[in-house]
């Protein structure tokens, strides 16, 4: 096995809160919405949305297969600090390639107002084989094309979430 980590940084001119609620809070109602070429729907199947409940993202045919659905487990929900830690518990690449991984996204505000954000990816893998590149590039490409969808999402609709 070989558990590695790795950082990607982003920023947003959407402010802290409505990318908070939108993209993290409200995320299981808004990504079906606006990814629906990638997003079939999204369930939260245990829990009430915060520490401990599970939520499950099925994905359409537009997703590589196998990987057709994830479920994720929230450890950290913080909403005063901005931060939002989970758990793959199944689907996604687990079983497949990866022992575990998770990922834990930080917000703050800039000193400009936009928004300065972190996501780290944790991850074990399965054999002595680390990921690639490409794999890499796969995992958090899906995180951030998330991002940025509710981002997009955001931009053209001022008053949502606000």
């Amino acid at each position: 096995m070989v558990a590695g980590s790795f950082v990607e940084e982003c920023k947003s001119t959407v402010a802290i809160d409505r990318l908070w609620k939108a993209g993290i809070l409200d995320v299981h109602n808004l990504m079906p919405k606006i990814a629906p070429e990638h997003i079939s729907s999204v369930e939260i199947v245990g829990g009430d949305g915060g520490v401990g409940s599970i939520k499950k993202f099925n994905f359409t045919d537009a997703v590589k297969s196998p990987v057709n659905f994830v479920k994720d487990r929230v450890d950290v929900l913080d909403n005063e600090k901005h931060v939002f830690k989970y758990s793959v518990v199944e689907g996604g690449l687990l079983g497949i390639r990866l022992k575990s991984y998770s990922f834990d996204h930080k917000f703050e505000t800039a000193s400009d107002g936009s928004t300065a954000g972190k996501v780290i990816l944790e991850y074990e893998t399965l054999d002595e084989t680390d990921l690639s590149v490409e794999e890499k590039g796969l995992l958090m490409g899906a995180v951030l094309g998330m991002m940025k969808a509710v981002e997009g999402f955001l931009i053209a609709n001022p008053d949502a979430y606000a």
